[in-house]
């Protein structure tokens, strides 16, 4: 009876092992056939499936071959040609790796209504120097805006060692002050006082004009840290400046009487996992990115510097398919607004809101499109400052061929008189179809 059980456990071994055998070589078998041709979106699935099966049948020899692709010591090499062939499976354009498409759509990304940029690397970048000397003929601007990037660059090394603390003070608006928020202003003030043609400066933090040089020739209004709200949870923010002639408007201190179009230029910095600024120039906006790694950032000579060229001359489609709607308590009293996101979400556009101008309207220009929308009511009235915030951002816009409104009369925020240091007012900006919706709906323009 014994010799009975043996045998019949002997012959169920050999049927498993027989088995196991069989499901390991047609495994093997299949896999080579998959790896010797392109993988089509079928045979991506078939390929995860198999990658399964062997996980299943030999879950030691799937291990292994994920530690043989491991790099090791110095050569970082893999040590077998089965592990290079896997990583150059991996590593092919239409390997598994990379085939991140969204079954029945064809979609690249978690779904079908995200957006990447289209910016290629290039072999060598334009130094800062190349670029102002090629487009910026006036010479002072020229000196200023290379002081406005040295500041931003300060605030940037300043902003990835500082603590996000509140600093015990409130500035001249009520808001509570944080440590990051005085750090940025004070390298701001400081860039100004040192600077040879910087006349007047102005803050957000406190709005109002101050001399720095008498022999200066701009007027300078910067929001130095845009999004205090949002800078604990790490997110993005940003410095938003503007560049007026010291004589523009009544002549007093350049600020006063003037209008966002007799800027000189703006920038917008945004400061998120790298550094990068918008600056108006001659023929459109430029973006300029710093400190950037030498992979990717070589200019023409081998060389390196701080800022180097990384987008020139961007523009922003007419049409988009992005909104960042701000204020939306007004949808409550604006009953336009209310039906204008109405219209927004049977459309399936894409929401991309954080609740900091900065990131909200800079995504149009890596995206080449979007819509920032921030209307005013009775009981939710609009808090963007006209000289620190809505002016910079409207002369880049618009000079990337988007389009701007003042959120009430539907004219182009750049032609709205700045009477006082603090003036408020309501926005949209962005792609002009989606700007010209706004006004149709929110501001009535086109109505009888």
């Amino acid at each position: 009876m014994a010799q009975e059980v043996t045998s019949r456990r002997v012959l169920n071994g050999s049927k498993r092992l027989a088995l196991f055998f069989s499901l390991t070589g047609l495994g093997l078998v299949t896999f080579y056939q998959l790896s010797a041709t392109a993988p089509t979106e079928d045979t991506a699935i078939d390929m995860s499936l198999m990658s399964k099966a062997q996980h299943l049948i030999r879950p030691s020899r799937a291990r292994h071959v994920m530690a043989e692709a491991v790099p090791h010591g110095k050569c970082m090499a893999p040590i077998r040609p089965f592990a290079e062939k896997m990583s150059s499976l991996r590593s092919s354009k239409t390997g598994t790796a990379r085939d991140i498409r969204a079954l029945g759509g064809g979609e690249y990304g978690a779904s079908s209504t995200s957006f990447y940029t289209k910016t290629e690397k290039q072999d060598s970048y334009d130094s800062l120097d190349k670029v102002l000397d090629e487009k910026m003929k006036d010479l002072q601007v020229k000196a200023v805006i290379k002081e406005m990037l040295e500041a931003i660059g300060e605030i940037t090394e300043a902003l990835r060692s500082a603590l996000v603390t509140v600093e015990g003070s409130s500035n001249t608006f009520g808001d509570q002050q944080l440590s990051v928020d005085v750090i940025a202003d004070e390298i701001m003030w400081n860039t100004c006082k040192k600077s040879k043609t910087v006349k007047y400066g102005a803050s957000e933090e406190e709005p109002v004009v101050k001399e720095m040089n008498p022999e200066g020739e701009f007027t300078v209004c910067w929001d130095p840290l845009d999004g205090s709200s949002i800078v604990d949870n790490n997110w993005a923010v940003g410095t938003m400046i503007g560049i007026w002639g010291s004589k523009s408007g009544t002549g007093a201190d350049g600020l006063i009487g003037a209008t966002g179009r007799d800027q000189v230029t703006s920038l917008v910095a945004i400061y998120g996992p790298r550094t990068t600024v918008l600056v108006a120039l001659d023929d459109g906006v430029y973006e300029f990115s710093y400190g950037c790694t030498p992979e990717g950032c070589q200019l023409p000579d081998g060389t390196f510097e701080p800022w180097i060229c990384s987008r020139k001359q961007i523009t922003i489609s007419p049409d988009c398919k992005i909104f960042a709607p701000a204020n939306l308590r007004a949808a409550k009293e604006v009953e336009g607004y209310k039906k204008l996101i109405d219209h927004y979400m049977d459309q399936k556009f894409t929401l991309r809101y954080t609740g900091g101008l900065v990131p909200d309207v800079y995504q149009q220009f890596t995206k080449q499109q979007g819509v920032f929308s921030n209307p005013t009511s009775e009981s939710s009235p609009a808090k963007l400052r006209l000289a620190f915030e809505a002016s910079p951002f409207g002369l880049l816009v618009e000079k990337a061929g988007g389009k701007t409104s003042d959120g009430v009369s539907g004219c182009s925020i750049l032609d709205v008189q700045i009477n006082a240091v603090d003036q408020r007012t309501a926005l949209c900006i962005g792609s002009s179809n989606e700007v010209d919706r706004f006004n149709e709906m929110i501001c009535m323009i086109g109505e009888s």
